[in-house]
């Protein structure tokens, strides 16, 4: 799989519709790739990136039924509601970086550098704290909260601006990324609903989303 990051010289605001200028410059991609351990619910979800000198801006798009959202603090277990998922490898040789936002906007960031399953989590990995975490920005068209479930058809958007001194701070310096690829995943997923489901871009070998293996390529023009 493999995706262009178009630049921008003019930042997307976080509450731009889809059909925005700015964002109708972008490449969109789609998430179909579903699990079979999911349910037959298999919402339609689109997602877009651009850059600039400072970080990327990303856009989900999720044609969605059965949302529910209970979770609203940061490193909250924001998978288990309504969710869109950013994984990016920028250096081959080191670890990656998971941006998992809820529908209502809460998220999670960890610098992961060997994903395998422990009692405790992964073997090794960095929660990457508030400081550093509220240099995302996010926006999404939903409440922060949702309960009961809302069970009727809903389109929502959620949309972020991650800077690249977050990579760096873990990384070092990245230069220029013009010309760069990464290694990257996007991810639509809910758990505690009543439709459970979990999807990729780029296929997954086993149900688990933290497979750098199977990541694609962003290329950034």
């Amino acid at each position: 799989m493999n995706y262009r990051v178009r630049t921008t010289g003019v930042a997307p605001q976080l509450n731009a519709e889809w059909s925005d200028p700015i964002w109708e410059q972008a490449d969109t991609l789609e998430i179909q790739h579903f699990r079979p351990e999911g349910n037959d619910h298999h919402p339609r979800t689109s997602a877009r990136l651009l850059h600039d000198r400072h970080g990327i801006h990303g856009s989900f798009r999720v044609q969605d039924r059965y949302v529910r959202c209970l979770r609203t603090q940061y490193h909250d277990p924001v998978w288990k509601d309504s969710c869109v998922e950013f994984f990016a490898q920028p250096k081959p040789d080191r670890g990656y970086f998971n941006f998992e936002f809820n529908c209502g906007g809460a998220f999670l960031c960890c610098y992961i550098t060997n994903p395998e399953r422990t009692p405790d989590g992964f073997k090794e990995f960095i929660k990457v704290p508030a400081a550093i975490g509220q240099t995302i920005q996010v926006r999404s068209s939903l409440p922060p909260r949702i309960e009961p479930e809302m069970t009727e058809a809903v389109v929502w958007r959620l949309s972020f601006f991650i800077p690249f001194a977050l990579f760096e701070h873990y990384l070092g310096p990245l230069g220029s990324v013009m010309g760069q690829v990464w290694r990257a995943n996007f991810f639509k997923c809910a758990e505690d609903n009543s439709h459970p489901h979990w999807a990729s871009w780029s296929p997954v070998d086993e149900f688990n989303f933290h497979r750098p293996s199977c990541f694609g390529m962003i290329r950034f023009a």
